[in-house]
């Protein structure tokens, strides 16, 4: 199965109590240390992807085409 952004989330959190807890060897909080970069770097990963998507509209044609606000004017 493959990890989703809410799953990483949440292994994050528990990462960050366990490393804030000060209960943990030095060698594991390496450990948990590492494994939170890991999962920091994936949740940005999908940040960016959806930020990307999010900023493409697609087309009456079907093309997907990078997404422009319209201010509107008053007059």
């Amino acid at each position: 199965m493959e990890k989703t952004f809410e799953t990483a989330l949440k292994d994050l959190e528990i990462i960050i109590k366990e490393l804030e807890s000060g209960n943990i060897p030095l060698e594991n909080a390496i450990v948990k240390y590492t494994d939170a970069m890991q999962l920091v770097k994936f949740c940005s990963d999908k940040l960016n992807t959806a930020t990307e998507q999010i900023n493409k509209t697609v087309s009456e044609s079907g093309e997907l085409k990078d997404f422009e606000l319209k201010e509107e004017t008053e007059g």
